[in-house]
């Protein structure tokens, strides 16, 4: 299922990534390091207010309220122009590629295609075609119960476009199949496997589907040779069944998240959440310990952006200064990274420098 509160990016300049000195916390040397990587600041238009804080517009629907909410400045973004942007379109067409970040009407395309202000051209590869079999209430992406079938092609065009573009760090991601017996896992792993043969040192994150709650299919995942396994809870508890899709459980996602860790400890586990649905903040903070407990080692928190008209409006326009707290909150829980802002998407260019900082220290001590 591919979720409107994800953006799935990959960098595309291994010059970006910096190893962190050792102190007494490696942690916070990492963290510490990410100040100098890009920022929520990457993401929004430089015509911002200075202080998010003094807007007076209205930002919450009372009960029984039923017109939509204006956008808030910090949430209004750039249209997508530029060379960079025409020509990645051209080449993933060329390849006959989906990226999420169309299909799922991403604000932040115009910022990632177009490589922003520091020139990192940024995109995503969307597997198994651009039809899921689910049709939660918050995504745009295309349904139908009978997909047209995989292209027999995509591991291998998916991996030349990578090798193509040289990149260090990659985002996959990939429609619900339902359809499928094995929910289109073997289709996603060989795609890892065919990134890997070709480049064994680019690291490699894979945002999921639940494959129904199949042990079988998360393990196939899970030892593929991924670095990076993600799969978004989207929403608390209460929220999940008006939300999601009824086959997209909320204990089955964590469940699963559960379960990969279980097949592969030494896997960075991932997960993300939608604000501005109705939720509170008791349930917000309930849903972060609920994936702590499940393993879970990032998390991402953005704010939900109603994508059409037939989509779930916008109960809330979270401010930036609340989604700081929430990335206070994550830290103190004890996740070893929490991105979290009104752009924030599980993929996050701030949190794969954070991951790529973590898993090359991982790397070279086992050496």
């Amino acid at each position: 299922m591919l979720r409107n509160n994800a953006r799935f990016c990959f960098l595309a300049k291994k010059s970006d990534l910096h190893r962190c000195k050792h102190t007494s916390s490696k942690l916070d040397a990492i963290r510490e390091k990410l100040k100098e990587g890009p920022s929520l600041a990457d993401f929004v238009s430089e015509d911002r207010p200075k202080n998010w804080d003094d807007y007076e517009g209205k930002l919450k629907r009372q009960k029984g309220e039923q017109e939509r909410l204006r956008l808030p400045p910090w949430l209004k973004t750039t249209i997508p122009t530029g060379s960079k942007f025409s020509e990645l379109k051209q080449q993933l067409r060329t390849l006959k590629l989906s990226t999420v970040c169309e299909e799922a009407r991403c604000p932040n395309i115009g910022e990632c295609w177009s490589g922003g202000k520091h020139g990192t051209s940024t995109a995503t590869i969307m597997l198994m075609g651009d039809t899921c079999t689910r049709g939660c209430m918050f995504c745009s992406v295309k349904t139908s119960r009978a997909p047209p079938p995989l292209d027999p092609d995509e591991p291998r065009n998916t991996a030349l476009a990578i090798h193509q573009w040289g990149l260090g760090y990659i985002v996959l991601t990939s429609v619900d199949r339902d359809d499928l017996s094995d929910g289109g896992s073997s289709h996603f792993a060989e795609t890892v496997k065919e990134i890997k043969r070709q480049n064994s040192e680019i690291l490699v994150e894979c945002l999921v589907p639940d494959f129904r709650g199949n042990r079988e299919s998360i393990e196939r995942i899970a030892n593929c040779g991924l670095d990076v396994f993600a799969h978004n809870i989207e929403t608390v508890e209460r929220l999940t069944p008006f939300v999601r899709d009824p086959r997209a459980g909320y204990r089955q996602t964590l469940k699963v998240l559960e379960t990969a860790k279980e097949f592969n400890p030494d896997l960075v586990t991932k997960s993300s959440i939608m604000l501005g649905l109705g939720e509170t903040d008791e349930q917000v903070e309930q849903t972060m310990k609920d994936l702590r407990s499940a393993g879970v080692d990032c998390v991402t928190l953005g704010q939900y952006m109603q994508p059409t008209k037939r989509h779930l409006k916008v109960f809330e326009y979270v401010t930036p200064a609340k989604f700081k707290q929430w990335e206070d909150r994550g830290n103190e829980l004890g996740f070893l990274y929490t991105a979290s802002g009104p752009l924030v998407r599980s993929s996050y260019r701030a949190g794969e420098f954070f991951i790529t900082s973590l898993l090359k220290d991982r790397k070279s001590k086992r050496q």
